[in-house]
């Protein structure tokens, strides 16, 4: 994880030259680095680095909405997609040295909102859905110039969502979400009676499927989206229930890259109180605690990963956003707030912009 002198070294020596002076301050007073993306009060759309303090520290102008963000120490760069379905990308440079670039999805792609780069820095990887097709693939970009599309592999199903790289620094695991979606019917989901969601593993060096894990048959309507690693290596990952708002399957579970696929037990209150619905997973710094958020009921859930139930249950509207801090997490919302819960010691916050579905520690 990067603090404020990773950070410096990672963005280069220009990086506090270019900052204005209250940026400057504001990089001075916080050790830890977020990322989101934000909606601004006067309805346009942005990115934006905030320290630990609640401290802005620079921002960028976004032309429609944005969804997650990656950032690569090793590359210099970061990266922040597009809420599916969208066509942009724009890659930023953390020091401000390079003015923004926007890249276009090509012709039959977009992308689902989620990326990473390699550990190297030399490639990005994006999901992206060929929707002519109705389904996943990967989108390969070579980030040691402009970024440029070299290739893609398919993700093994419809509907891709986040993706994450495996501590082997080869393996992807990537959330197939299931849900067929096309631009020219907006964000309408077009195959809830045939949804087929899964959680597949991927090599990143030549796209092979190494595994792949289902729910049973009957949960066929339950979208993985979203994905956190904890100590032990296994995928926790959230769920959106596309099913009968009169169900209430469970909706967290995890994964392992040897076969293993299980839903945990949540209460019965918690698991109506979530409304079928999570927003956003993240894993504690030590990996041992695991957060998830539903901005559909205004909850935040922090789970103890080895015991498998909640230790910390926080009330948030229209909280999604959860990224670790030292000692607990970071929580923000559509209303603009930020917080601290399970174990953080951060104070409520609230910004004159709403935040968007993710939150990075950038790293």
């Amino acid at each position: 994880m990067w603090q404020r002198r990773a950070f410096l070294k990672a963005a280069g020596a220009g990086f506090a030259a270019s900052l204005l002076p209250n940026q400057i301050i504001a990089l001075e007073r916080n050790e830890l680095v977020f990322a989101s993306s934000i909606q601004t009060s006067a309805g346009g759309y942005g990115a934006v680095l905030l320290g630990e303090r609640g401290d802005v520290i620079s921002t960028i102008q976004l032309p429609d909405r944005g969804h997650d963000i990656t950032v690569s120490p090793q590359a210099g760069r970061g990266v922040v997609f597009a809420r599916q379905p969208g066509t942009f990308a724009v890659v930023f440079d953390p020091a401000g040295q390079h003015a923004p670039v926007t890249l276009t999805s090509p012709e039959g792609r977009h992308f689902y909102g989620h990326g990473v780069f390699s550990p190297d820095g030399k490639l990005l990887y994006a999901t992206e859905s060929d929707f002519e097709a109705a389904q996943g693939v990967i989108g390969v970009y070579d980030a040691t110039g402009d970024y440029r599309r070299i290739g893609e592999f398919p993700t093994y199903g419809t509907g891709p969502h986040e993706m994450l790289l495996l501590p082997d620094g080869v393996t992807f695991v990537v959330a197939n979400g299931g849900i067929e979606t096309h631009p020219d019917y907006g964000r309408t989901e077009l195959n809830l009676e045939t949804m087929d969601p899964s959680v597949a593993f991927i090599d990143r060096r030549d796209g092979r499927l190494v595994g792949q894990l289902r729910l049973e048959a009957g949960l066929h309507q339950l979208s993985i989206r979203h994905m956190a690693i904890d100590a032990r290596g296994r995928v926790w990952f959230g769920c959106q229930f596309r099913g009968s708002p009169n169900e209430n399957p469970q909706l967290v579970g995890y994964a392992t890259l040897d076969g293993e696929i299980r839903l945990v037990e949540l209460p019965g209150d918690t698991l109506l109180d979530l409304r079928n619905y999570v927003g956003s997973v993240a894993a504690s710094a030590d990996g041992a605690t695991i957060a998830v958020s539903s901005p559909e009921g205004d909850l935040l859930v922090a789970i103890d990963a080895e015991g498998q139930r909640p230790v910390v249950i926080q009330a948030l509207r229209n909280g999604c956003g959860l990224a670790p801090d030292r000692t607990g997490f970071v929580a923000s919302s559509g209303e603009g707030e930020l917080i601290g819960i399970a174990g953080s010691g951060e104070a409520r916050k609230q910004f004159d912009f709403m935040f968007d579905n993710h939150m990075q520690r950038v790293a």
